[in-house]
């Protein structure tokens, strides 16, 4: 027996869903039929059980197309994802008190965002980023001068303050016991306010060309380049940068906590298992016998045996999982559990002492700051793996003792 859905869409490509025993809210079902009316999706779209409400598409949503791309697609979080490392570093080795090494990691990643982002703020380097930063700007500044050379308006000035850093929201950096006690370093950040800028900046330019060209569209989120245009060519070139800002930004984050751990355990080693994925993104790939761009929104690459994470919520447990190359999927999987609510529901729901109960024995912000990203406001993890079995095989479950947000 197959392991989704098909919701039928008169007159326009299908929707495979693999939502079994997991709810799709009405707005993200009525966002999913719009992307699948576009006249240049490819075969079907894929829908991920995390999937939810988002800008123009669902989060959770894979979309091939053909002859065009759509940047609020890819949205304005480009090249989000994950990192995880597994360390020597064992569970009879932690403190009963991790408070010291939470804070640790918080003194040595900047993460949050004060000043409205400006020259105080606290989510930057204050002073010259570390040297893995520096280094890994030293290979980027070259893309990003181009992107900005060609669209000024595009630039961002904290390009290579950002560099290693956490940001907001549901970005965190935790660590993790796995079901045999090792340890492991896990973190979620993207390309921050640089990438947010160029995502930001290409939206309203594919939103112009609609205009230009009046192009109706169901939703005008669903703006897009087509292929071959100069918008189109400028977009591919800086998302590629943002991606691979995103990828570099995780590595020395994941270099500035390794080195705090060392701290305390000077002979830790890291093992050769290690993820580095995207969630946010767009590639160039071959499905169904022809070359798309697909766009994972909130969707992580589940190739055959390949890894990915797919991360609970605070005080919920996570997953190393390996890729079973679904074809039907695009050979993607979730990204994570999926908001079940917004984030001003939470808040409104959800008390500090609820929150302080559902994070119960994590070490982890317990203010009225973080009540948007309590276990609550998510689905059920189990429920969302066990949607996508024919997707992903659990290789490690994760469960955290330690959680830094922004």
């Amino acid at each position: 027996m197959r392991g989704h859905d098909v919701i039928e869409n008169p007159d326009h490509v299908p929707i495979k869903a693999w939502t079994r025993g997991v709810p799709i809210e009405d707005a993200a079902l009525k966002q999913l039929k719009n992307v699948a009316s576009l006249p240049f999706i490819h075969k079907h779209v894929a829908v991920m059980p995390d999937v939810h409400w988002g800008m123009g598409a669902t989060v959770g949503s894979v979309i091939p197309t053909v002859g065009a791309i759509i940047p609020a697609a890819v949205g304005v979080d480009i090249g989000c994802g994950m990192m995880a490392v597994r360390t020597s570093i064992r569970a009879e080795h932690l403190p009963d008190d991790l408070s010291a090494i939470r804070s640790a990691i918080e003194a040595a990643v900047p993460h949050g965002r004060t000043d409205n982002g400006g020259r105080n703020d606290k989510g930057a380097w204050a002073g010259e980023p570390p040297a893995s930063a520096v280094t890994r700007w030293a290979d980027l500044k070259a893309g990003y001068d181009a992107v900005v050379e060609a669209h000024p308006k595009a630039a961002h000035p904290r390009g290579f303050g950002h560099l290693g850093t956490l940001g907001t929201g549901n970005h965190f950096i935790e660590l993790c016991l796995d079901e045999a006690g090792d340890v492991w370093v896990m973190l979620h950040s993207g390309s921050r306010g640089v990438g947010n800028r160029f995502g930001t900046y290409f939206i309203e330019r594919a939103k112009h060309e609609m205009r230009r060209w009046h192009i109706n569209l169901p939703d005008q989120d669903l703006a897009y380049f087509p292929e071959g245009t100069d918008g189109f060519i400028h977009y591919v070139r800086a998302v590629s940068w943002a991606q691979k800002y995103a990828r570099a930004n995780r590595e020395v984050m994941m270099d500035s906590v390794l080195g705090v751990l060392k701290a305390f355990w000077p002979d830790l080693e890291t093992t050769q298992e290690a993820v580095n994925c995207h969630h946010n993104y767009v590639s160039k790939e071959r499905h169904f016998g022809k070359d798309v761009f697909l766009t994972r929104k909130g969707a992580v690459s589940a190739k055959l045996d390949e890894l990915g994470i797919i991360p609970g919520s605070m005080g919920a447990k996570s997953f190393i999982v390996r890729g079973k190359g679904n074809a039907d999927s695009f050979c993607t999987c979730s990204h994570g559990a999926g908001r079940a609510m917004s984030r001003t529901e939470a808040k409104r729901r959800f008390t500090v002492e609820d929150h302080v109960r559902a994070t119960e024995g994590v070490e982890c912000r317990k203010d009225a700051e973080v009540i948007d990203e309590t276990p609550m406001a998510y689905k059920d993890i189990d429920a969302v793996i066990a949607a996508q079995t024919d997707l992903i095989e659990v290789v490690h479950t994760l469960r955290q003792v330690v959680c830094v947000k922004g």
